[in-house]
């Protein structure tokens, strides 16, 4: 640096080195925000949001890793069913989309920390499409989805990204089978398996209980479980029954998401948030 200063043309400034995080402060509404800094909830998501502009995860490269050919020939077989198809093979035909579906799982992963963990086993439940695997995969970790086969989208889906799934409907007080491996993550996002809102069952407390206890016996020491919960009660995410046994498991609450880790020290006591 010394110097430098003396050799600036005239009218130029010096620039001077501020830390990393001070580049998202343009795309932050401070003047909304700052209010609300204090708060546990606000000051998690402002730091997820800085943690993914510092460890960026391009769009990009994903995008290019992918077979176009066969992209284009399953929209051209999916993207515009008849109304004839049954109405989820039309309703899934959005995941073909992938300049949608890429970055949401993208982000998935970086609120994870998977761009800066060493190689993770993963199991993803309920995994469609295989998108999640998929970007985890690109990071360098090795994953298993489950899911039911059958959906031409999410089959035709599977093959392209070239996703590890195994055939396999989640059922109530009924354990996982041996994968002949355990996991360092376990995750399900927007899931169903315990009742839709279409649906005239849900899981209680006791389901969750058992799926919980049996997804544990599957982790790595100190391994994570983590739900993106759809709101599948009433329009909430759990009732507080439920509530009370994720908490017994040690899990950390924001709205629809639940955190376990043996690693946390700290439970966010949420309510049942509306969707």
């Amino acid at each position: 640096m010394e110097g430098k200063e003396s050799t600036l043309k005239a009218g130029q400034r010096a620039s001077v080195e501020m830390p990393s995080a001070f580049v998202i402060l343009p795309l932050l509404n401070l003047s909304e925000s700052i209010a609300k800094l204090g708060q546990p909830l606000t000051y998690r998501r402002t730091w997820r949001r800085i943690r993914r502009i510092l460890y960026p995860v391009p769009i990009g490269p994903l995008l290019a890793s992918i077979d176009q050919q066969q992209l284009e020939a399953l929209r051209k077989e999916y993207g515009s069913l008849p109304p004839t198809a049954p109405a989820l093979w039309r309703h899934y035909s959005k995941y073909l989309d992938l300049q949608e579906r890429l970055p949401i799982n993208v982000r998935r992963a970086q609120d994870l920390n998977l761009q800066r963990l060493p190689r993770q086993e993963i199991l993803d439940i309920g995994c469609g499409g295989g998108f999640f695997l998929f970007v985890a995969q690109t990071l360098g970790h090795r994953g298993l989805g489950l899911d039911v086969a059958g959906i031409p989208v999410f089959d035709g889906l599977i093959g392209l990204l070239g996703v590890d799934r195994r055939n396999y409907r989640i059922t109530a007080f009924e354990p996982l089978p041996d994968f002949g491996r355990k996991f360092d993550l376990i995750t399900a996002f927007a899931t169903a398996f315990h009742g839709g809102r279409e649906d005239s069952w849900r899981w209680g407390p006791e389901e969750w209980d058992f799926f919980i206890s049996d997804l544990e016996q599957h982790l790595e020491p100190g391994g994570r479980i983590f739900f993106e919960l759809n709101a599948a009660y009433g329009g909430k995410y759990f009732t507080p029954e439920i509530l009370e046994v994720f908490l017994r498991h040690n899990g950390a609450l924001e709205r629809g998401s639940v955190l376990f880790s043996r690693r946390l020290t700290l439970v966010s006591k949420g309510s049942c948030a509306r969707a």
